[in-house]
């Protein structure tokens, strides 16, 4: 076993806890869900005040309720449609907080440049959600691109823990926008294949028929 699967094992296994005690809480999915929302603008409001290192491990502990909500609502089968929405809507709201977290900093310290920046790393978090759902009512399935939300908190979670968000803003901002644009490409490919899979039959049927 290498030092990495140790470690994702015994995450799993302290995760399996976590879930299997709140599922004996009997606590609501939604709950959870509402709860990691809070602990976010908080860390949102401490990356305000930049207090960069605080507002990681915070982001962190949020992060555990992001794992888990969906873990819970399996173990006590209170799976819902409404429970799938309510989690990304939140989420979404989640991840824009912190980012105007980051904004209200670089504006009170006269930083424009990474304003700008945080501005367009807001833009691309949300067309990467946009862009999966909006093709979702076109294809079946358009999970591609690397700068997915986990991708996106652990990042955040490094530039904040190790000083490091400047450089951060700038690997979203440039690797979120190309999965914007995989997904588009992707979506254009997957939705012709399927208009070109339509037009065959018919084909076919004007053939026989002459």
């Amino acid at each position: 076993m290498t030092l990495t699967e140790g470690i994702g094992k015994s995450c799993n296994k302290v995760i399996r806890l976590i879930v299997r005690g709140l599922a004996l809480s009997k606590i609501h999915p939604n709950a959870l869900t509402a709860i990691g929302f809070f602990i976010n603008i908080w860390a949102a409001v401490l990356l305000a005040g930049g207090q960069f290192f605080q507002a990681g491990l915070v982001i962190l502990g949020a992060g555990i309720f992001d794992m888990v909500d969906g873990r819970v609502a399996r173990e006590t089968n209170q799976v819902t449609r409404f429970g799938g929405f309510f989690d990304s809507v939140v989420d979404r709201y989640s991840d824009l907080g912190l980012l105007m977290g980051l904004l209200v900093y670089y504006a009170s310290i006269n930083r424009y440049l990474y304003v700008v920046l945080t501005a367009i790393v807001m833009t691309a978090s949300v067309m990467i959600s946009y862009t999966r759902a909006r093709a979702e009512n076109t294809i079946p399935l358009c999970k591609v691109g690397f700068m997915e939300r986990p991708e996106r908190v652990v990042l955040l979670i490094i530039g904040a823990l190790f000083s490091h968000m400047a450089q951060v803003l700038w690997v979203i901002a440039v690797m979120g926008n190309l999965t914007v644009i995989h997904r588009m490409i992707y979506t254009y490919q997957q939705a012709k294949q399927l208009e070109d899979a339509q037009l065959r039959p018919s084909s076919a049927s004007a053939a026989a028929r002459r």
